[in-house]
């Protein structure tokens, strides 16, 4: 049995989209007959060791007053500690550069083969959730970026639009692999559009509320809704202090207070019954280097369409690689309020096309876009890798 370590910076389980993808990456490697150890930071809840979906876990303790660097380059040593300890693995897979270069620089001296997940580049997103970071700073780690990309054996990303910006960074684009992010049936399963007649309908948005996400946009465009329409606009997420503070502003400012209702995140098990219970479920992804240049694979949408409500979605690539315009969602231009406005409009005004989009949508999620999928690509990249 070929043995395996994983690493990730990042808290197993936990709501985000990238728990939910590491679980079932795991599920599927440990279906395939690989031996998968975990590692990933604790958040002082979890216990140290642990078993999830048949793969040994290991926690690493962080001091959670230091600051996101210092928490990273902790994660690092100790994952270096690890595999000085533990020199037998097959395959290093990791998702980020805090361990990975040195994963990668270590891959002759310890005898496995690296894998680089590409989801999400530091060297992009830092600035989102900490805007003072120093510009010289991101240039750095652009280069360990860059220099973990060419050393690693293999590299897998989400999406084209990820595809196409590594190999802008030197590499061959024949050499990454897109698998892109899935979903459930038996989590997220079709349930039939509610009337919506004698009450106010439900516009829903699961996701963080990192400035990426556009969700200034849908606070912009929910007025010119309620002109015509009563909604209420239901936000579910977890973001730092100040996006929370920033959005409680952007509310106050529009006037809509009434109209809105944020909730933290909630366990990934109960996501269902909040996509059950809304009538349009929205993605405004924001024009930015995040979503164009550096792109992603956004679980939400593909978790809003195998539960089959009607979709409505920032029209950029990342978007398109998942849905078809006017086919399985409708889609608004990127930052446009007033486009987005419309769009709503557009479905609330229309019941028959919002089943129509749903049940196209649902159709094509969970027939192109499961995790089982996702998972047999992966196992196709560990098989290569090892052949």
């Amino acid at each position: 049995m070929k043995r395996v370590l994983y690493t990730a910076f990042d808290i197993v389980p936990s709501p985000k989209g990238a728990s939910t993808h590491i679980l079932h990456n795991i599920r599927g490697l440990v279906n395939s007959q690989f031996d998968v150890h975990l590692l990933t930071p604790n958040d002082g809840l979890l216990p140290d060791q642990d078993t999830i979906e048949g793969a040994r876990v290991t926690r690493i303790p962080q001091d959670l007053a230091q600051n996101f660097l210092a928490r990273a380059a902790h994660f690092g040593r100790a994952v270096q500690s690890h595999l000085a300890l533990h020199p037998d693995y097959d395959v290093v897979h990791f998702r980020n550069i805090w361990d990975g270069l040195a994963i990668a620089q270590n891959k002759n001296r310890f005898g496995y083969k690296a894998l680089f997940e590409v989801n999400g580049l530091p060297s992009i997103e830092l600035k989102y959730h900490y805007p003072g970071i120093d510009l010289n700073l991101l240039s750095k780690i652009k280069e360990q970026e860059i220099a973990t990309l060419h050393l690693s054996d293999a590299v897998i990303c989400p999406s084209n639009v990820t595809r196409d910006y590594i190999a802008s960074l030197g590499l061959d684009r024949k050499t990454v692999t897109v698998i892109p992010n899935g979903v459930s049936p038996s989590d997220f399963s079709p349930s039939p559009l509610r009337s919506r007649e004698g009450r106010e309908s439900i516009l829903l948005y699961i996701g963080t509320l990192a400035d990426w996400q556009g969700l200034e946009v849908v606070v912009k465009a929910l007025p010119k809704i309620l002109e015509q329409q009563t909604v209420r606009l239901h936000i579910v997420g977890r973001g730092r202090s100040r996006q929370r503070k920033l959005l409680a502003k952007q509310i106050r400012k529009s006037g809509i207070e009434a109209h809105v209702t944020i909730q933290p995140a909630v366990p990934h098990h109960e996501v269902p019954g909040l996509i059950a219970g809304a009538d349009i479920c929205i993605a405004p992804l924001g024009l930015n280097d995040r979503n164009v240049t550096q792109g992603a694979c956004p679980i939400k949408v593909l978790e809003y369409m195998a539960s089959s409500r009607p979709l409505i979605a920032s029209n950029m690539p990342i978007v398109r690689e998942l849905v078809r315009e006017d086919v399985d969602a409708l889609l608004f231009s990127p930052n446009d309020p007033d486009d987005l406005a419309r769009q709503v409009l557009t479905l609330l005004n229309d019941f028959e096309l919002s089943k129509r989009l749903a049940e196209s949508a649902t159709e094509r999620a969970l027939t192109k876009f499961t995790w089982h999928e996702a998972q047999k690509k992966l196992v196709r990249v560990y098989d290569t890798l090892l052949a």
